[in-house]
């Protein structure tokens, strides 16, 4: 299983290369189901692992002027802070056993995996819907800024981002196309800069209740930092309009996938 997780280790970064996001909705089912992580563990891999990733995937997007360094700053404040908050109290309290419903019960690793798959669902529609007007990379538009809706938006992903490890770059790409009104590929380049802050920062806020394998994180973060170098430079060759319903597929089909295997197949 690790030869197969190493393999699959690579698609995070080309996720994330890609299409700005989805290197959590890989990284989280990777350390559960081919490294057994146990799902609280595997939040906070994950944290590191999308960070450290986003972060040199970013770089490109930056150099290119595909970055709102306005928006990342206005939605990181508010992250953090919810990240913060959350892996410190809100995680913390959920008991190991959450309820039972016949021979059945829904642990804390459970319910987290059917919260992981729940959001990624409900994400997926507003990716794959078709847009009346599109918005793209050569739309000379500026972005539309409510602040209150920006923090209120910050605030969500940063609890979610804390709660199930998970970068948010499948919540944050759909936030700042549909109501910021960014370009595709700026979205992209933005939303990298976003993850890697909220994760880095929530990774921190982890590691006094974590126990870390260094060496095994740090293989994991090399590999996928190779595929997110391969993803930006696919990113180049694919046009702005096929990557938002192809990311909103994607996400689609690893919600389903993980609901099954956490109910169905258990």
């Amino acid at each position: 299983m690790d030869i197969a997780g190493y393999s699959a280790s690579v698609f995070i970064g080309i996720s994330l290369g890609l299409i700005g996001g989805g290197g959590s909705i890989l990284t989280v089912p990777v350390l559960v189901y081919l490294f057994n992580l146990d799902a609280v563990l595997a939040t906070a891999y994950s944290l590191f692992i999308v960070g450290s990733t986003s972060i040199v995937g970013s770089f490109s997007y930056f150099k290119k002027g595909l970055v709102s360094i306005k928006t990342a700053i206005v939605f990181g404040i508010p992250s953090i802070a919810a990240i913060f908050l959350t892996r410190e109290y809100i995680l913390t309290a959920i008991p190991q056993d959450v309820f039972t419903v016949g021979s059945y019960t829904i642990t804390k690793d459970i319910l987290l995996m059917l919260l992981f798959a729940a959001l990624m669902i409900a994400a997926s529609y507003s990716m794959i819907k078709k847009d009346n007007g599109g918005t793209n990379d050569e739309a000379l538009q500026k972005p539309s800024f409510d602040y209150l809706q920006i923090l209120l938006q910050g605030i969500f992903i940063g609890v979610i981002t804390g709660l199930i490890g998970a970068g948010g770059g499948f919540l944050i790409i759909p936030a700042l196309v549909n109501l910021l009104k960014l370009p595709i590929k700026t979205a992209i380049g933005t939303s990298l800069l976003i993850i890697s802050i909220n994760s880095l920062m929530g990774f921190l806020f982890s590691l006094p209740h974590t126990s870390v394998q260094w060496g095994l994180l740090l293989v994991i973060a090399s590999i996928a930092i190779i595929g997110i170098l391969i993803g930006s430079y696919l990113s180049t060759k694919i046009k702005a309009t096929k990557l938002k319903p192809a990311f909103g597929w994607f996400v689609l089909v690893m919600g389903i996938y993980i609901i099954i295997k956490e109910t169905i197949t258990k």
